[in-house]
C-alpha cells in the first residue's frame, strides 16, 4: 500500500517539530498538522512568554536593591500593555523561525485541526491524508476543577494576554505554574493571594525547597495560604468573590487557576482508532513511544510521562532515530534537571530526600544555608540554600537541589554530574568557582545529622 506520507505528525510543538525535522533529515516524507500556532505550548503560551514576564517582574525588586550599590533610581513607571506587546512580537518572531526550520527541513505544514480516522488515515478539514506512521504530539491543556462559577476564572493561557494588569489576583494551585505566576503578578505590583489545598506548595519537590520557597514568597509579599481551597466563585461588579473551604470569603479583581494540565486528546479520534488511553486521557506508550496500535506513536506531554519541553524534544528525537534511522533509542527519564522560575528560583535534579530514603535506605544529606553575596549590599533578606543527597553505600550523588539566585542556571552543570553518577568525593575534589553561589555544591562538607 502506498501512502501520502511516511510520517504524519499531529501537533507542531517542541516534540512534534523535533520528530518531524529529524525524520525528514533521514529521507522521510513528513507532514505536520497544527490547528493553532507553530511552536506549541512552550513557545506560544508556556515557558518562553512566561519567562519574559518573569524577567519583567524582577525589575521592581532590582530597583530597590540598586540603592545599596550607590545607584539612585528615579521615578518608576510600569506599562503592562507595552510589555505584552513586546512579548507578543517576540513570540511572533519565534513562530516564524519554527516555520522556517520546518520548511527548510522539507516538512509540509498543514494548518487545521487533525483527527485520526483509522490507524493510517488523518483528516484535516475536508481532506483525508494517509500515512505509514502517525505521531501524536498535541501536548496538554490547563485543567480547571468543577467548582460553581469556574467560568469566571482564567488559566495561564489567558494570563499571558490580559488587557490590563489586575490590582489584586488570587492564584489557585501549588505547582510550578502557580508559584511562577504568583511571583510575576506580585513583582508587577498586584496584591497576590495564593491558595493551595494541601499542606505545602510544590508537591513532588524536595521538602526543604518547598518550605523555603513558601517562606521567601511570603517575605516578598505573596499571601501564601495552604490547606484551603475554593468552593464557589461569584462574579461581582469589581471582579470576583471566592468562597473558601474555611468558610471565609475573598474578593479580588481576578482569579487564576493553575491546578494542573491534562493531555489534549479529547476529540482526537484515538479511541476510534483503537489507541489505548489512560484514565486522564494520556496516550499509553512503551519505552520507544509506541502505542498499542503499530502505526501510531506519541511523544511529549500527551503521554503524561514527564511534562517538560526538553523531555518532549528528547522523546521526539529518539522516536525519529528509532523509526527512520534504524537506531533504537529509548529516551531516559531519570536524573532530569529542571527549574522553577519562582522568586527566588529553584533548580533541582535527581531524587528528593524522601524518595532517596525510600529507594536507598541509608543516605547522607549535605546542605548549605547562606545569604547570597549580592544581598550583602542590597540589604535584601533573601537567603539561598543548596543540598546534596548521597547514597551512603556507593557515595553517588543521587539528588541536588538549590533555591536562590541563578539556581536555574547553576543546576544545568550539576545535572550533568548527577546524570553521570559522580560521587560525593568527586564533587569534593572539584575546584570551586569563587566567589559564587555555585561553589557551595563542591564545598559542602558538613553532613546533616
Amino acid at each position: 500500500m502506498s501512502f501520502d506520507y511516511d510520517l504524519f505528525v499531529i501537533g507542531a510543538g517542541s516534540g512534534g517539530v523535533r520528530a518531524s525535522r529529524i525524520a525528514a533529515s533521514f529521507g522521510a516524507k513528513v507532514a505536520v498538522a497544527e490547528e493553532y500556532r507553530v511552536g506549541g505550548t512552550c513557545v506560544i503560551r508556556g515557558c518562553v512568554p512566561k519567562k519574559l514576564l518573569v524577567y519583567a517582574s524582577h525589575f521592581s525588586e532590582d530597583f530597590e536593591n540598586a540603592e545599596g550599590f550607590g545607584w539612585s533610581v528615579g521615578e518608576r513607571k510600569f506599562d503592562w500593555k507595552t510589555l505584552i506587546a513586546r512579548k507578543d512580537a517576540e513570540i511572533d518572531r519565534l513562530e516564524g523561525l519554527y516555520g522556517q526550520t520546518l520548511g527548510g527541513a522539507g516538512v509540509e505544514v498543514i494548518r487545521g485541526r487533525a483527527t485520526i480516522e483509522s490507524p493510517h488515515k488523518v483528516r484535516v478539514g475536508d481532506t483525508v491524508y494517509t500515512a505509514k506512521k502517525i505521531l501524536i504530539a498535541v501536548g496538554g491543556w490547563p485543567s480547571k476543577p468543577d467548582v460553581p462559577g469556574i467560568e469566571h476564572a482564567i488559566t495561564s493561557n489567558e494570563a499571558l494576554h490580559l488587557e490590563e494588569l489586575p490590582k489584586s489576583v488570587v492564584v489557585v494551585g501549588g505547582g510550578y505554574i502557580a508559584v511562577e505566576f504568583a511571583g510575576i503578578f506580585n513583582g508587577m505590583g498586584s496584591d497576590v493571594v495564593q491558595l493551595y489545598r494541601s499542606e505545602q506548595i510544590l508537591r513532588g519537590f524536595d521538602d526543604d525547597l518547598r518550605s523555603r520557597l513558601a517562606d521567601e514568597m511570603r517575605k516578598k509579599g505573596v499571601d501564601v495560604r495552604t490547606g484551603v481551597n475554593v468552593t464557589a466563585i461569584e462574579k461581582t461588579e469589581n471582579g470576583v468573590s471566592l468562597t473558601l473551604t474555611d468558610g471565609s470569603s475573598l474578593d479580588a479583581d481576578m482569579v487564576m487557576y493553575a491546578t494542573g494540565r491534562s493531555p489534549n486528546t479529547k476529540g482526537l479520534g484515538l479511541e476510534e482508532a483503537g489507541v489505548e488511553l489512560a484514565e486522564n486521557g494520556a496516550v499509553r506508550v512503551d519505552e520507544y513511544s509506541r502505542t498499542n496500535v503499530p502505526s501510531v506513536f506519541a511523544v511529549g506531554d500527551v503521554t503524561d510521562r514527564v511534562q517538560l519541553t526538553p523531555v518532549a524534544i528528547k522523546e521526539g528525537h529518539a522516536f525519529a532515530l528509532t523509526e527512520f534511522n534504524n537506531t533504537p533509542v529509548s529516551p531516559e527519564h531519570d536524573a532530569i534537571p529542571s527549574a522553577v522560575f519562582s522568586q527566588p528560583p529553584i533548580g533541582t535534579v535527581g531524587l528528593s530526600e524522601a524518595d532517596a530514603r525510600a529507594l536507598y535506605g541509608e543516605i547522607e544529606i549535605y546542605e548549605s544555608d547562606f545569604r547570597p553575596m549580592k544581598h550583602t549590599l542590597s540589604g535584601a533578606n533573601e537567603r539561598a540554600y543548596t543540598k546534596l543527597i548521597v547514597d551512603k553505600g556507593s557515595d553517588n550523588v543521587v539528588g541536588a537541589h538549590m533555591i536562590g539566585l541563578d539556581a536555574a542556571e547553576i543546576i544545568q552543570g550539576i545535572g550533568i554530574a548527577v546524570k553521570a553518577g559522580l560521587t560525593k568525593a568527586q564533587f569534593d575534589s572539584t575546584v570551586a568557582v569563587h566567589p559564587s553561589s555555585a561553589e557551595e555544591f563542591v564545598l559542602m562538607r558538613n553532613q546533616r545529622l
